[in-house]
């Protein structure tokens, strides 16, 4: 389908490649840093070889995409024949990603806005795909930018983790917040608030963190046409069990989404994630 307006996400946005090629939408990849190579999430690092590493101590870091990068990447969906493209990243106070766009936005050959939108994993993929879906249907960029800003705002992400040492290392989570969660052996809730990474709950054991994450996640959908990620890494069992349990608890329900995270977000929770998206449609 022939459309005016492009969608431009980054890789964090982990949304499924067959579904991003439908929709016609283009991912900038961060890069992951093992030991003393750079890697690009998505393509030169599984998330099978990060859990491994990071089991085994090794350092590993992130970085943004260089605004080259970004700008290569316009140039090259402005060949396309669209007319403007919309960029949308993971939260600003969680990578310099959104920086690294809006600089190569400046010198791109179509108008590009670049939006923050505070959202990270499918929270910003279902972002993304409204905008997506907005493009399709003939949308203007600023009607397109609105579909994802409205995505964004009803949206929700809460997600366990073994241990917030991984948060902390990599200044994700203040120190402070991180001892808290360490204090007693608690296990740590968190949630996405303000595009930040916040301590929501301290619960005494995994099991019943897990069923605190489906209380909340079942909670948060209420009504009809709710979308569901269901995110880890290295717990897929897990994951397709409280999956299984939040199909048969929401009634409203449109689709579920069951994946393991990248490198990027797995470099900085560890392995034992399991997050919940939520977002009404």
């Amino acid at each position: 389908m022939s459309r005016h307006v492009a969608i431009v996400t980054d890789s964090t946005a982990y949304l499924p490649p067959r579904t991003m090629e439908r929709h016609g939408i283009t991912a900038v990849p961060l890069t992951v840093v093992l030991g003393d190579q750079a890697l690009q999430e998505g393509s030169e690092i599984s998330t099978r070889a990060l859990a491994q590493a990071l089991q085994k101590r090794r350092p590993v870091t992130t970085s943004r995409p260089s605004p080259e990068l970004f700008a290569e990447t316009y140039r090259e969906v402005a060949r396309s024949g669209v007319s403007g493209i919309v960029s949308l990243h993971l939260s600003a106070e969680l990578s310099g990603t959104y920086d690294a766009a809006v600089l190569a936005a400046r010198e791109a050959p179509v108008p590009v806005r670049v939006v923050d939108t505070g959202m990270i994993a499918m929270a910003l993929g279902f972002s993304a795909l409204s905008a997506a879906e907005a493009a399709e249907n003939g949308g203007t960029v600023d009607e397109a930018v609105t579909a994802a800003e409205k995505r964004a705002g009803g949206t929700s992400a809460h997600f366990y983790v073994d241990t917030l040492d991984y948060l902390r290392r990599g200044g994700r989570i203040g120190a402070a917040q991180a001892l808290l969660g360490s204090a007693l052996a608690v296990k740590p809730l968190l949630q996405l608030q303000d595009g930040r990474i916040e301590l929501l709950e301290k619960v005494r054991t995994a099991s019943k963190a897990i069923a605190r994450l489906e209380e909340i996640a079942a909670e948060r959908a209420n009504g009809a046409g709710i979308d569901i990620a269901v995110h880890h890494l290295a717990a897929p069992e897990r994951a397709a069990a409280l999956a299984d349990r939040l199909r048969a608890r929401v009634s409203g329900l449109a689709d579920l989404h069951v994946s393991e995270v990248g490198a990027v977000i797995g470099a900085h929770t560890g392995p034992g994630l399991l997050g919940v998206v939520v977002s009404p449609r």
